[in-house]
C-alpha cells in the first residue's frame, strides 16, 4: 500500500526551512545539523521542539494531524484580527499513520507564567497582580472577538514587557473556537476553566519549593482574575445614561478606555428609553491599540501599544517643550530624528534581553523618573548611566526586575 501523501504549508522561505525532514517524526530530527535550541518550557501533552533558523526562532510542535490542523487555522484567524497570540507559520499534515506538525513563530523576548512565579518572592503580590491582569484582559480581548479559548492556563500563555506594561499573548489554540460572537454563558465558562487553571497553577508552582499547607491563598489569587475580568468587560461594555448637560462625562469614558489603551470606534447617543431628557451613549471600541495607531500614523513608528504610550507622552512633551510650541504632526519628524534615532543609538548595548523599541522606552521611562526625582532634567547620560548599572527608581524596576534578563536583576535605589 502506497504511503499517504504529506501536505506541507509553510510561511517561511529560508531554505534551511524548506530544507527540514518535514516528512520524518520529530523525534527522529538529527541535531548534528538540524539548529535546535534549548528554550524552557512547561509541561505539554505533545512533544515539542525549537529550532533556530534565518527565520527566526521556531516552535514546532508534533500532534495529530487534525488537532494541528485546526490549530493552525485558529492561529491564522486570531492573527488576522490582531489578536495577541503567537504566530502561526505552517502545518504539516502526515495522514492517518503519523502524527502531523504545527509551526509557530517563538515569542522573541517573552516570558513563561511559570518561570516569572518562580523567580518571584512570595511577598511580591503586587508582581503578581499586574501578571493577572494581563492574563485577564487577554481572555477580555479574545472574548470581544468570539474566541472561546478552552484550556487558558498559565502553561498556555507568555507575557512581554511593553513598556511599563505587561502582555499577555496565547501560545496553544488546541481547543480554541471562533465564533460569531460569545453568549454571557460561554464567557463564564471559559472564564472558569482560567481561573481553576490558574489556581492549579499556583498551586504546583509553590508546591515546587516545599508542602502546601493550605491551597487557599492561591485559590484567593485565581479568584481574582474573575473579578479583574468582570470590571475591565464592565469599562469596555457599560451603556450611560447621562442629561443633555452632563456630555463631559462621555470625554470622561474615552479618557478612561485611551488610558486602556483601546481605540474607540464610535460613540453612539440615542434618547433615553423613557422619554424624558435623558440620553442613552453607546462606545463601540475597537482595537487594544489607540496609541500604537496614534503614533505610528504621526511617525511611522510600529510599536506595541504599552511602549506606544511612553513615545507619545514624550511626543507631547517634546512639542509643548519647543519655543513656540509646536502641534503633533509639526514635532513628529523633529522628535523622530532627534530622540527616538539618537536614543536607539544609545540603547544599542542594552538590547540583549529586549527589542530596541523597548530599551528606548526603558530609557525614556527611567530620565523622567530621575528627573522628577532630583526636580530638573538629568539627561540621557545620567539615565543610560542607571540602566547600565540596573539602578533604577522604583517605579521602572517594578515592570523590569521581573520581565528581564534572567540573571541579573535591577536594584531599587529608594
Amino acid at each position: 500500500m502506497n504511503a499517504e501523501p504529506i501536505d506541507i504549508r509553510l510561511r517561511v522561505s529560508s531554505a534551511e526551512a524548506i530544507a527540514l525532514p518535514w516528512e520524518s517524526p520529530l523525534a527522529e530530527w538529527d541535531p548534528t545539523w538540524i539548529p535546535f535550541r534549548d528554550v524552557p518550557v512547561g509541561p505539554s501533552r505533545h512533544l515539542v521542539r525549537f529550532v533556530e533558523l534565518p527565520d527566526g526562532l521556531l516552535a514546532i510542535k508534533e500532534a495529530p494531524d487534525r488537532i494541528v490542523e485546526r490549530e493552525y487555522a485558529v492561529l491564522r484567524r486570531l492573527e488576522q484580527q490582531r489578536l495577541p497570540a503567537v504566530r502561526a507559520l505552517g502545518v504539516v499534515l502526515r495522514g492517518t499513520e503519523r502524527d502531523g506538525l504545527l509551526v509557530t513563530r517563538f515569542l522573541a523576548h517573552s516570558w513563561q507564567f511559570r518561570r516569572l512565579f518562580i523567580r518571584l518572592p512570595a511577598t511580591s503580590t503586587r508582581q503578581r497582580e499586574r501578571l493577572l491582569h494581563a492574563l485577564a484582559g487577554l481572555l477580555v480581548e479574545l472574548h470581544r472577538r468570539g474566541v472561546f479559548w478552552g484550556d487558558g492556563s498559565l502553561a498556555n500563555t507568555l507575557f512581554l514587557r511593553t513598556g511599563q506594561l505587561i502582555e499577555a499573548h496565547l501560545v496553544d489554540a488546541e481547543t480554541s473556537a471562533i465564533h460569531p460572537s460569545l453568549s454571557d454563558g460561554q464567557r463564564r465558562h471559559d472564564l472558569q476553566i482560567l481561573v481553576e487553571n490558574v489556581a492549579g497553577g499556583l498551586v504546583d508552582i509553590a508546591s515546587r519549593a516545599g508542602p502546601v499547607d493550605d491551597i487557599q491563598p492561591h485559590v484567593k489569587a485565581a479568584q481574582r482574575l474573575a473579578t479583574i475580568y468582570e470590571e475591565l468587560w464592565d469599562q469596555l461594555h457599560r451603556e450611560l445614561t447621562i442629561r443633555p448637560d452632563e456630555r463631559w462625562r462621555i470625554a470622561s469614558h474615552l479618557h478612561r478606555l485611551h488610558d486602556l489603551g483601546y481605540a474607540v470606534d464610535e460613540v453612539r447617543i440615542e434618547p433615553g428609553a423613557n422619554g424624558d431628557d435623558q440620553l442613552r451613549v453607546t462606545v463601540c471600541v475597537a482595537g487594544r491599540d489607540h496609541h500604537a495607531e496614534e503614533l505610528e500614523a504621526l511617525t511611522g513608528l510600529a510599536a506595541r501599544e504599552g511602549q506606544a504610550a511612553i513615545l507619545m507622552h514624550d511626543l507631547r512633551a517634546f512639542a509643548s517643550a519647543a519655543n513656540p510650541p509646536l502641534n503633533l504632526p509639526q514635532a513628529a519628524p523633529r522628535w523622530r530624528a532627534t530622540v527616538v534615532e539618537t536614543g536607539l543609538t544609545q540603547v544599542a548595548d542594552l538590547t540583549r534581553y529586549t527589542d530596541p523599541i523597548q530599551a528606548l522606552c526603558d530609557l525614556l521611562e527611567v530620565r523622567w523618573l530621575l528627573s522628577e526625582q532630583a526636580g530638573r532634567d538629568v539627561g540621557a547620560d545620567a539615565a543610560l548611566a542607571a540602566l547600565r548599572s540596573r539602578a533604577v527608581p522604583p517605579d521602572a524596576a517594578a515592570a523590569m526586575s521581573v520581565l528581564d534578563a534572567p540573571t541579573a536583576e535591577y536594584r531599587l535605589d529608594r
